[in-house]
Protein backbone atom coordinates (compact mmCIF):
# COMPACT_ATOMS: atom_id res chain seq x y z
CA UNK A 1 0.00 0.00 0.00
CA UNK A 2 2.51 2.65 0.80
CA UNK A 3 4.16 1.30 -2.89
CA UNK A 4 1.33 2.48 -3.91
CA UNK A 5 0.75 5.79 -2.64
CA UNK A 6 4.56 6.59 -3.14
CA UNK A 7 3.58 5.51 -6.99
CA UNK A 8 0.56 8.19 -6.17
CA UNK A 9 2.18 11.30 -5.54
CA UNK A 10 5.41 11.45 -7.50
CA UNK A 11 2.48 11.01 -10.33
CA UNK A 12 0.63 14.13 -9.11
CA UNK A 13 3.66 15.75 -8.81
CA UNK A 14 4.45 15.32 -12.52
CA UNK A 15 0.75 16.22 -13.54
CA UNK A 16 0.34 19.34 -11.52
CA UNK A 17 4.04 20.21 -12.48
CA UNK A 18 3.41 19.38 -16.48
CA UNK A 19 -0.01 21.78 -16.00
CA UNK A 20 1.82 24.61 -14.28
CA UNK A 21 4.17 24.70 -16.89
CA UNK A 22 1.69 25.36 -19.41
CA UNK A 23 0.41 28.04 -18.02
CA UNK A 24 3.68 29.45 -16.45
CA UNK A 25 5.43 30.24 -19.63
CA UNK A 26 4.00 28.44 -22.91
CA UNK A 27 5.14 28.92 -26.57
CA UNK A 28 2.43 28.98 -29.10
CA UNK A 29 3.88 28.53 -32.49
CA UNK A 30 2.76 27.68 -36.21
CA UNK A 31 4.91 25.70 -38.04
CA UNK A 32 5.48 28.66 -41.02
CA UNK A 33 6.46 30.33 -37.32
CA UNK A 34 8.82 27.90 -35.98
CA UNK A 35 10.91 27.77 -39.51
CA UNK A 36 11.60 31.81 -39.69
CA UNK A 37 13.05 31.11 -36.40
CA UNK A 38 14.58 28.21 -37.57
CA UNK A 39 16.55 29.70 -39.89
CA UNK A 40 17.48 32.90 -38.36
CA UNK A 41 18.47 31.45 -35.43
CA UNK A 42 20.00 27.92 -35.52
CA UNK A 43 23.77 27.72 -34.48
CA UNK A 44 24.21 24.68 -36.30
CA UNK A 45 23.23 26.33 -39.80
CA UNK A 46 25.19 29.63 -38.69
CA UNK A 47 28.40 27.58 -38.22
CA UNK A 48 28.21 25.98 -41.94
CA UNK A 49 27.47 29.45 -43.53
CA UNK A 50 31.20 30.03 -41.86
CA UNK A 51 32.22 26.98 -43.46
CA UNK A 52 31.24 28.31 -46.89
CA UNK A 53 33.00 31.69 -46.39
CA UNK A 54 36.49 29.68 -45.03
CA UNK A 55 35.77 27.48 -48.38
CA UNK A 56 35.42 30.93 -50.32
CA UNK A 57 38.61 32.43 -48.86
CA UNK A 58 40.33 29.41 -49.74
CA UNK A 59 39.68 30.84 -53.84
CA UNK A 60 41.34 33.78 -52.90
CA UNK A 61 44.62 31.98 -51.69
CA UNK A 62 44.58 29.88 -54.69
CA UNK A 63 44.37 33.20 -56.76
CA UNK A 64 47.62 34.52 -55.79
CA UNK A 65 50.53 34.11 -57.00
CA UNK A 66 53.78 32.87 -55.31
CA UNK A 67 56.08 36.19 -53.45
CA UNK A 68 59.29 37.07 -55.42
CA UNK A 69 62.51 35.80 -53.13
CA UNK A 70 65.03 38.15 -52.68
CA UNK A 71 68.68 37.89 -50.83
CA UNK A 72 71.84 40.00 -49.69
CA UNK A 73 74.87 39.34 -48.03
CA UNK A 74 77.43 41.28 -47.18
CA UNK A 75 80.88 40.52 -46.06
CA UNK A 76 81.67 40.08 -42.01
CA UNK A 77 84.67 39.49 -41.37
CA UNK A 78 88.10 39.13 -43.76
CA UNK A 79 90.62 36.80 -42.47
CA UNK A 80 93.39 38.39 -44.41
CA UNK A 81 92.56 41.93 -43.20
CA UNK A 82 91.63 40.55 -39.43
CA UNK A 83 88.87 42.76 -39.83
CA UNK A 84 85.35 42.88 -39.45
CA UNK A 85 83.08 44.49 -42.02
CA UNK A 86 85.83 45.49 -44.39
CA UNK A 87 84.83 48.93 -46.24
CA UNK A 88 86.47 50.58 -49.42
CA UNK A 89 88.36 48.12 -51.85
CA UNK A 90 87.77 45.50 -49.96
CA UNK A 91 84.46 45.55 -49.55
CA UNK A 92 81.78 42.57 -50.94
CA UNK A 93 78.39 42.73 -51.18
CA UNK A 94 76.12 40.09 -53.18
CA UNK A 95 72.33 40.16 -53.79
CA UNK A 96 69.69 37.81 -55.67
CA UNK A 97 65.89 38.07 -56.50
CA UNK A 98 64.23 34.92 -57.81
CA UNK A 99 60.50 33.99 -58.72
CA UNK A 100 58.96 30.74 -59.09
CA UNK A 101 56.94 30.32 -62.36
CA UNK A 102 54.35 27.42 -61.63
CA UNK A 103 53.95 25.36 -64.65
CA UNK A 104 51.43 22.89 -66.11
CA UNK A 105 48.58 25.36 -65.10
CA UNK A 106 48.32 23.75 -61.48
CA UNK A 107 47.36 27.31 -60.30
CA UNK A 108 43.94 28.00 -62.46
CA UNK A 109 43.57 23.64 -61.32
CA UNK A 110 44.02 24.61 -57.79
CA UNK A 111 41.04 27.22 -58.58
CA UNK A 112 38.95 25.31 -59.77
CA UNK A 113 39.35 22.65 -56.80
CA UNK A 114 38.52 25.28 -54.40
CA UNK A 115 35.42 26.85 -56.37
CA UNK A 116 34.38 23.13 -56.52
CA UNK A 117 34.81 22.75 -52.44
CA UNK A 118 33.14 25.83 -51.68
CA UNK A 119 30.34 24.78 -53.78
CA UNK A 120 30.07 21.32 -51.92
CA UNK A 121 30.15 23.11 -49.02
CA UNK A 122 27.20 25.16 -50.32
CA UNK A 123 25.36 21.86 -50.49
CA UNK A 124 25.89 21.04 -47.52
CA UNK A 125 25.05 23.77 -45.92
CA UNK A 126 21.78 23.28 -47.86
CA UNK A 127 21.61 19.20 -46.72
CA UNK A 128 22.15 20.35 -43.33
CA UNK A 129 18.94 22.71 -43.56
CA UNK A 130 17.06 20.21 -44.96
CA UNK A 131 17.99 17.51 -42.20
CA UNK A 132 16.76 19.66 -39.33
CA UNK A 133 14.09 21.33 -41.30
CA UNK A 134 12.60 17.77 -41.23
CA UNK A 135 13.17 17.06 -37.85
CA UNK A 136 11.96 20.45 -37.32
CA UNK A 137 8.41 19.22 -38.67
CA UNK A 138 8.05 16.20 -37.34
CA UNK A 139 9.02 17.26 -33.75
CA UNK A 140 6.38 19.81 -34.12
CA UNK A 141 3.28 17.03 -34.91
CA UNK A 142 4.84 14.57 -33.11
CA UNK A 143 4.51 16.95 -30.15
CA UNK A 144 1.29 17.72 -31.30
CA UNK A 145 -0.12 14.54 -31.32
CA UNK A 146 1.29 13.36 -28.04
CA UNK A 147 0.18 16.33 -26.51
CA UNK A 148 -3.48 15.62 -27.38
CA UNK A 149 -2.90 11.95 -25.63
CA UNK A 150 -2.02 13.48 -22.95
CA UNK A 151 -5.43 15.17 -22.93
CA UNK A 152 -7.12 12.27 -22.87
CA UNK A 153 -4.94 11.23 -19.66
CA UNK A 154 -6.14 14.36 -18.10
CA UNK A 155 -9.55 13.63 -18.85
CA UNK A 156 -9.42 10.09 -17.38
CA UNK A 157 -7.31 10.89 -14.33
CA UNK A 158 -9.43 13.63 -13.21
CA UNK A 159 -13.06 11.33 -13.92
CA UNK A 160 -11.23 8.68 -12.11
CA UNK A 161 -9.94 11.12 -9.19
CA UNK A 162 -13.56 11.69 -8.59
CA UNK A 163 -14.72 8.43 -8.23
CA UNK A 164 -12.11 7.26 -5.50
CA UNK A 165 -12.70 10.74 -3.84
CA UNK A 166 -16.49 9.55 -3.55
CA UNK A 167 -15.25 6.44 -2.57
CA UNK A 168 -13.45 7.78 0.44
CA UNK A 169 -16.38 9.37 1.91
CA UNK A 170 -18.24 6.70 1.36
CA UNK A 171 -15.34 4.58 3.11
CA UNK A 172 -16.95 2.51 6.09
CA UNK A 173 -20.58 2.91 5.38
CA UNK A 174 -20.73 -0.56 3.68
CA UNK A 175 -21.80 0.78 -0.12
CA UNK A 176 -18.69 -0.20 -1.39
CA UNK A 177 -16.45 -3.14 -1.16
CA UNK A 178 -13.14 -2.54 -0.19
CA UNK A 179 -12.04 -5.15 -3.30
CA UNK A 180 -13.67 -2.95 -5.65
CA UNK A 181 -12.00 0.51 -4.26
CA UNK A 182 -8.70 -1.05 -4.87
CA UNK A 183 -9.22 -1.98 -8.28
CA UNK A 184 -10.18 2.08 -9.29
CA UNK A 185 -7.30 3.14 -7.26
CA UNK A 186 -5.37 1.06 -9.10
CA UNK A 187 -6.28 1.97 -12.58
CA UNK A 188 -6.14 5.46 -11.10
CA UNK A 189 -2.44 4.47 -10.33
CA UNK A 190 -1.95 2.92 -13.42
CA UNK A 191 -2.98 5.76 -15.94
CA UNK A 192 -1.02 8.78 -13.58
CA UNK A 193 1.89 6.10 -14.11
CA UNK A 194 1.05 6.16 -18.05
CA UNK A 195 0.91 9.67 -18.15
CA UNK A 196 4.12 10.70 -16.36
CA UNK A 197 5.78 8.46 -19.30
CA UNK A 198 4.24 10.56 -21.40
CA UNK A 199 5.24 13.47 -20.21
CA UNK A 200 8.30 12.38 -20.19
CA UNK A 201 8.61 11.56 -23.98
CA UNK A 202 6.98 15.07 -24.49
CA UNK A 203 9.48 16.58 -22.83
CA UNK A 204 12.13 14.41 -24.48
CA UNK A 205 11.06 15.78 -28.47
CA UNK A 206 10.49 19.17 -26.80
CA UNK A 207 13.99 19.31 -26.13
CA UNK A 208 15.11 18.74 -29.54
CA UNK A 209 12.83 20.63 -30.89
CA UNK A 210 13.89 23.54 -28.67
CA UNK A 211 17.75 23.49 -29.95
CA UNK A 212 16.74 23.35 -33.14
CA UNK A 213 14.59 26.73 -32.61
CA UNK A 214 16.95 27.91 -30.03
CA UNK A 215 14.67 29.07 -27.66
CA UNK A 216 15.03 29.11 -23.77
CA UNK A 217 14.44 25.51 -21.83
CA UNK A 218 12.23 26.75 -19.49
CA UNK A 219 9.52 27.47 -22.73
CA UNK A 220 6.78 25.01 -23.22
CA UNK A 221 6.43 24.50 -26.46
CA UNK A 222 1.89 24.56 -27.65
CA UNK A 223 2.47 23.63 -32.22
CA UNK A 224 -0.57 24.85 -33.54
CA UNK A 225 -1.18 23.02 -36.57
CA UNK A 226 -3.72 24.12 -39.71
CA UNK A 227 -5.82 21.52 -39.06
CA UNK A 228 -7.40 21.66 -42.49
CA UNK A 229 -4.33 21.64 -44.58
CA UNK A 230 -3.49 18.47 -42.36
CA UNK A 231 -7.13 17.20 -43.56
CA UNK A 232 -6.53 17.62 -47.22
CA UNK A 233 -3.11 15.92 -47.41
CA UNK A 234 -3.71 13.66 -50.39
CA UNK A 235 -0.93 11.13 -51.74
CA UNK A 236 -2.58 11.01 -55.28
CA UNK A 237 -1.85 14.77 -55.84
CA UNK A 238 1.69 13.65 -57.21
CA UNK A 239 2.72 10.96 -59.09
CA UNK A 240 6.15 8.76 -58.25
CA UNK A 241 7.92 9.99 -61.78
CA UNK A 242 7.54 13.61 -60.65
CA UNK A 243 8.34 12.75 -57.12
CA UNK A 244 11.64 11.16 -58.40
CA UNK A 245 12.37 13.37 -60.92
CA UNK A 246 12.51 16.73 -58.13
CA UNK A 247 14.50 14.32 -55.92
CA UNK A 248 16.91 14.19 -58.84
CA UNK A 249 17.31 17.84 -58.88
CA UNK A 250 16.93 19.02 -55.21
CA UNK A 251 18.03 15.97 -53.27
CA UNK A 252 21.27 18.10 -51.49
CA UNK A 253 22.58 14.42 -50.46
CA UNK A 254 22.86 13.21 -54.49
CA UNK A 255 24.29 16.79 -54.87
CA UNK A 256 26.98 16.27 -52.45
CA UNK A 257 27.88 13.07 -54.32
CA UNK A 258 28.12 14.60 -57.41
CA UNK A 259 30.03 16.93 -56.05
CA UNK A 260 32.85 14.78 -54.40
CA UNK A 261 33.41 12.75 -57.97
CA UNK A 262 33.75 16.08 -59.24
CA UNK A 263 36.27 17.21 -56.90
CA UNK A 264 37.81 13.97 -56.98
CA UNK A 265 38.11 14.54 -61.21
CA UNK A 266 40.12 18.29 -60.52
CA UNK A 267 42.04 16.62 -57.66
CA UNK A 268 43.70 14.09 -60.41
CA UNK A 269 43.93 16.63 -62.70
CA UNK A 270 45.67 18.71 -60.11
CA UNK A 271 48.05 15.88 -59.00
CA UNK A 272 49.31 14.67 -62.43
CA UNK A 273 50.67 18.68 -62.83
CA UNK A 274 52.13 18.43 -59.84
CA UNK A 275 53.88 16.12 -61.15
CA UNK A 276 55.78 18.52 -63.42
CA UNK A 277 58.54 20.58 -61.93
CA UNK A 278 58.58 24.46 -61.42
CA UNK A 279 60.93 26.15 -62.84
CA UNK A 280 62.87 29.00 -60.46
CA UNK A 281 63.75 32.01 -62.23
CA UNK A 282 66.74 34.56 -60.52
CA UNK A 283 68.96 37.54 -61.20
CA UNK A 284 72.03 37.86 -59.31
CA UNK A 285 74.09 40.87 -58.19
CA UNK A 286 77.73 40.09 -57.38
CA UNK A 287 80.48 43.41 -56.52
CA UNK A 288 83.80 41.83 -55.99
CA UNK A 289 83.43 37.75 -55.75
CA UNK A 290 83.04 37.31 -59.30
CA UNK A 291 85.80 36.95 -62.10
CA UNK A 292 84.22 40.68 -62.80
CA UNK A 293 83.97 43.39 -60.72
CA UNK A 294 79.66 44.17 -59.95
CA UNK A 295 78.77 40.79 -62.04
CA UNK A 296 75.31 41.18 -62.77
CA UNK A 297 73.64 37.37 -63.93
CA UNK A 298 70.55 35.72 -64.19
CA UNK A 299 69.87 32.36 -63.78
CA UNK A 300 66.95 29.27 -64.07
CA UNK A 301 66.81 25.70 -61.70
CA UNK A 302 64.38 23.51 -61.97
CA UNK A 303 64.09 20.19 -59.81
CA UNK A 304 64.71 17.11 -61.80
CA UNK A 305 61.72 14.35 -61.50
CA UNK A 306 64.32 11.35 -61.62
CA UNK A 307 62.36 9.56 -58.20
CA UNK A 308 59.34 11.63 -57.09
CA UNK A 309 57.06 12.29 -59.97
CA UNK A 310 54.06 12.31 -57.82
CA UNK A 311 53.41 8.59 -58.70
CA UNK A 312 51.31 7.95 -54.66
CA UNK A 313 49.40 10.73 -55.16
CA UNK A 314 48.21 10.32 -58.41
CA UNK A 315 47.70 6.69 -58.47
CA UNK A 316 45.09 7.63 -54.76
CA UNK A 317 43.50 10.05 -56.63
CA UNK A 318 42.55 7.37 -59.89
CA UNK A 319 40.79 5.37 -56.83
CA UNK A 320 39.35 7.77 -55.49
CA UNK A 321 37.36 9.09 -58.51
CA UNK A 322 36.21 5.42 -59.16
CA UNK A 323 35.08 5.33 -55.00
CA UNK A 324 32.90 8.56 -55.43
CA UNK A 325 31.68 6.97 -59.07
CA UNK A 326 29.90 4.12 -56.72
CA UNK A 327 29.09 6.20 -53.95
CA UNK A 328 27.05 8.16 -56.52
CA UNK A 329 25.14 5.17 -57.89
CA UNK A 330 24.53 4.11 -54.43
CA UNK A 331 22.83 7.43 -53.36
CA UNK A 332 20.93 8.01 -56.83
CA UNK A 333 19.74 3.91 -56.36
CA UNK A 334 18.55 4.99 -51.84
CA UNK A 335 17.07 8.39 -53.69
CA UNK A 336 14.43 5.86 -56.05
CA UNK A 337 13.72 3.32 -53.21
CA UNK A 338 13.45 6.41 -50.67
CA UNK A 339 10.97 7.92 -52.59
CA UNK A 340 9.03 4.51 -53.91
CA UNK A 341 9.04 3.66 -49.89
CA UNK A 342 7.63 7.04 -48.28
CA UNK A 343 4.99 7.28 -51.04
CA UNK A 344 3.37 3.94 -50.49
CA UNK A 345 3.52 4.42 -46.82
CA UNK A 346 1.92 7.71 -47.29
CA UNK A 347 -0.99 5.61 -48.95
CA UNK A 348 -1.43 3.19 -46.30
CA UNK A 349 -1.23 5.72 -43.57
CA UNK A 350 -3.74 7.90 -45.76
CA UNK A 351 -6.44 5.02 -45.68
CA UNK A 352 -5.90 4.06 -41.71
CA UNK A 353 -7.14 7.86 -41.33
CA UNK A 354 -9.76 8.30 -43.64
CA UNK A 355 -11.34 4.81 -41.77
CA UNK A 356 -11.77 6.41 -39.06
CA UNK A 357 -15.24 7.34 -38.17
CA UNK A 358 -15.12 11.33 -36.90
CA UNK A 359 -17.95 10.76 -35.11
CA UNK A 360 -16.41 8.33 -33.17
CA UNK A 361 -14.16 10.04 -30.66
CA UNK A 362 -17.01 12.92 -30.43
CA UNK A 363 -19.84 9.79 -29.07
CA UNK A 364 -17.06 8.13 -26.83
CA UNK A 365 -16.47 11.56 -25.28
CA UNK A 366 -20.37 11.81 -24.58
CA UNK A 367 -20.20 8.45 -23.15
CA UNK A 368 -17.86 8.86 -20.84
CA UNK A 369 -19.34 11.00 -18.47
CA UNK A 370 -22.73 9.06 -18.57
CA UNK A 371 -20.70 5.92 -17.91
CA UNK A 372 -18.99 7.90 -14.94
CA UNK A 373 -22.86 8.46 -13.76
CA UNK A 374 -23.86 4.96 -14.12
CA UNK A 375 -21.52 3.77 -12.58
CA UNK A 376 -21.48 6.09 -9.66
CA UNK A 377 -25.35 4.29 -9.42
CA UNK A 378 -24.45 1.11 -9.12
CA UNK A 379 -26.13 0.73 -12.78
CA UNK A 380 -22.70 -0.52 -14.18
CA UNK A 381 -20.34 -3.25 -13.02
CA UNK A 382 -16.75 -1.94 -11.92
CA UNK A 383 -15.37 -4.67 -14.89
CA UNK A 384 -17.55 -2.72 -17.33
CA UNK A 385 -16.62 0.74 -15.90
CA UNK A 386 -12.40 -0.14 -16.33
CA UNK A 387 -13.11 -1.67 -19.95
CA UNK A 388 -15.02 0.93 -20.91
CA UNK A 389 -12.41 3.67 -19.95
CA UNK A 390 -9.23 1.28 -21.06
CA UNK A 391 -11.24 1.02 -24.78
CA UNK A 392 -11.55 4.95 -24.52
CA UNK A 393 -8.19 5.50 -23.88
CA UNK A 394 -6.33 3.14 -26.59
CA UNK A 395 -9.46 4.44 -29.24
CA UNK A 396 -7.87 7.68 -28.55
CA UNK A 397 -4.51 7.13 -28.22
CA UNK A 398 -4.54 4.94 -31.31
CA UNK A 399 -6.01 7.50 -33.45
CA UNK A 400 -3.52 10.18 -32.64
CA UNK A 401 -1.11 7.57 -33.45
CA UNK A 402 -2.53 7.39 -37.09
CA UNK A 403 -2.94 10.77 -37.18
CA UNK A 404 0.63 11.16 -36.56
CA UNK A 405 1.97 8.52 -38.56
CA UNK A 406 0.19 9.98 -41.86
CA UNK A 407 1.73 13.33 -41.25
CA UNK A 408 4.97 11.72 -40.81
CA UNK A 409 4.60 9.77 -43.74
CA UNK A 410 3.87 13.07 -46.06
CA UNK A 411 7.26 14.76 -44.14
CA UNK A 412 8.98 11.67 -45.25
CA UNK A 413 8.00 12.89 -49.23
CA UNK A 414 9.41 16.02 -48.60
CA UNK A 415 12.05 15.12 -47.25
CA UNK A 416 13.09 12.43 -49.80
CA UNK A 417 12.36 14.55 -52.63
CA UNK A 418 14.00 17.68 -51.44
CA UNK A 419 10.83 19.72 -52.06
CA UNK A 420 7.60 20.89 -50.32
CA UNK A 421 5.11 18.83 -51.81
CA UNK A 422 2.94 18.98 -48.60
CA UNK A 423 3.15 21.75 -46.89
Amino acid sequence: MLKQLIVFLLACFIFFSASAQITADTLRISLSDGEKMFVDSNFQLLAQKYNIDAQKALVIQARLYPNPNFGISHAFYSGTLRQFFPTGANDETAATLSQLIILAKKRNKQIKLQQANVQLSEYQFFDLMRTLKYTLRTDFFNIYYLQQSAKVYDEEISALQKVVDAFVQQEGKGYISEKEVVRIKAQLYSLQNEYGTLISQINDVEAELKLILQTKPDKYILPVPDSTQINNLDPNKYSLAVLIDSAYKNRTDLQIAKANTEINKLNYNYQKSLAVPDVTLSLGYDEQGSFLANFVGIGASIDLPFFNRNQGNIKSAKAMIDYSNASQKNTQATVDQNVASALQKAFVQDKLFKNIDPKFSSDFDRLMHEVVLNYQRRNLSILDFLDFYDSYKQNELQSNSIKYNRVSAFEDINFYTGTNFFN
